[in-house]
């Protein structure tokens, strides 16, 4: 099956590598793609977000399969584009992907499914904002209504910080989210759709804080591990029935099918399970320990996906690694503006031999020759082994064998279970 990429960060590396296990690399593609690509598939230079370029381009080299790996072409429509072209392809369209686009939109597809989620007001002014942080009290949770690369919820004791994070928000006519904190820990289910049949994968845990010990402001993810042995057995048969398949019904009650990956961030609480927020994509770095464990699955997985046929999925296989973790290595200055960008990579080939790991680039360039961290998260360090413990070392012995001058990670991922 030749199938095209969309993409260029550490998610995009993480399905590139997956697809390579099944499929030779004079039939993978990746556009734009990173230098950590460039083993295991060719580089193409397109831009994702040019949907008729992509369309065409599928077109005319015989593509199966176009996976669109961020959020902003999904949102663009290119998935429409390219289906329309008579193409296979992996992703919601347009419509269906406002349950990332606006989180409001969310909501109300929500209250309509009868999905449990935190009680919200939608804001489109300070007044608004203010009253609402008021009525729910701290700790205070402010999302930006739109995308924001994972960047664009304020959780925050201090009132005047998340008034301030509302006001921004709510500037030249945008709207805001203003909801109740939820308590207990955030736990990520990747679940496939083509429309009507849902397939979950591993549930994992993502670590947003950019500090050990949950300090400092949210990240788009430091690092994160998979399985979760602490959750209850039945914990994703529940959020199938009651999140995943409920949301899918009202997609397709409303003429917007989902077809893709949807991503339920979730909040195991002290009243039950409640939905965090809905992506509409692979999430980063979740998809980076997911993907190892389903073996040799994931093509047929989104081939089946794209095509409506998820009714006649494969089985996990027996022979696939017991966990994964990742640790993310971060460019000086990240989550704000970086402060030392273009730094020369060391190390990579060193961490590479670590039994059990693989480095996935997220934000990296090719310099005369050199590999240089160009963007805020920089590096994915990728470890299996048989048990989460055996694969935390593995991850944070190679971490330690990677030299980018000024960098940073967490020093705690896959330690603090349940709390992250």
């Amino acid at each position: 099956m030749k199938t095209l990429i969309l993409g260029s960060g550490g998610r995009e590396g993480a399905l590139v590598r997956a697809l390579s296990v099944t499929t030779a690399r004079s039939d993978l593609f990746a556009a734009p793609g990173n230098p950590g690509m460039r083993d295991v598939a060719t580089l193409i230079d397109l831009d994702p977000l040019d949907a008729d370029a992509v369309a065409a381009w599928c077109g005319e080299h015989d593509i199966d399969l176009c996976v669109i790996g961020p959020e902003a072409p999904l949102v663009a429509g290119v998935a429409d584009t390219v289906r329309a072209a008579g193409i296979a392809c992996f992703g919601p369209s347009r419509a269906a992907a406002r349950l990332e686009a606006s989180k409001a939109f969310a909501k109300d597809v929500m209250e309509s499914a009868g999905v449990a989620t935190a009680a919200c007001l939608v804001c489109r002014s300070e007044d608004e904002v203010a009253a609402a942080l008021d009525r729910f009290g701290a700790p205070y949770v402010v999302k930006d209504d739109g995308l924001a690369a994972g960047k664009g919820v304020v959780v925050t004791e201090d009132r005047d910080g998340a008034l301030a994070h509302g006001r921004a928000c709510v500037a030249g006519d945008g709207q805001v989210v203003v909801e109740e904190f939820l308590d207990g820990p955030e736990v990520s289910l990747f679940c496939l759709c083509d429309g009507h049949t849902v397939v979950p994968l591993s549930p994992a845990q993502d670590f947003k804080r950019v500090f050990d010990g949950q300090r400092g402001p949210n990240t788009g993810g430091m690092g994160a591990y998979a399985p979760l042995s602490w959750i209850d057995a039945d914990l994703v048969d529940r959020v199938v029935a009651e999140v995943a398949e409920p949301v899918v019904a009202e997609m397709a009650r409303r003429g917007t099918p989902f077809t893709g990956l949807l991503y339920c961030g979730l909040a195991l609480t002290s009243r039950g399970v409640r939905v965090v927020e809905f992506n509409v994509r692979f999430g980063d770095p979740e998809t980076q320990v997911v993907l190892p464990l389903e073996g040799e699955r994931v093509g047929e997985l989104l081939w089946r996906a794209a095509t409506g046929t998820l009714a006649d999925a494969p089985a996990r296989g027996d022979n696939t690694p017991g966990a994964a973790v990742t640790v993310v290595i971060t460019n000086e200055g990240y989550p704000g503006p970086l402060t030392r960008p273009g730094e020369v990579i060391g190390g990579l080939d060193e961490a590479a031999q670590v039994e059990g790991v693989y480095v996935i680039h997220a934000g990296t360039a090719e310099r005369d020759g050199e590999i240089i961290a160009t963007g805020g998260r920089v590096l994915n360090i990728v470890a299996t082994g048989d048990t989460l413990e055996q694969a935390r070392e593995r991850a944070y012995r190679a971490v330690a064998a990677i030299d980018v001058p000024g960098s940073h990670y967490r020093g705690d991922i896959a330690r603090v279970q349940a709390e992250a």
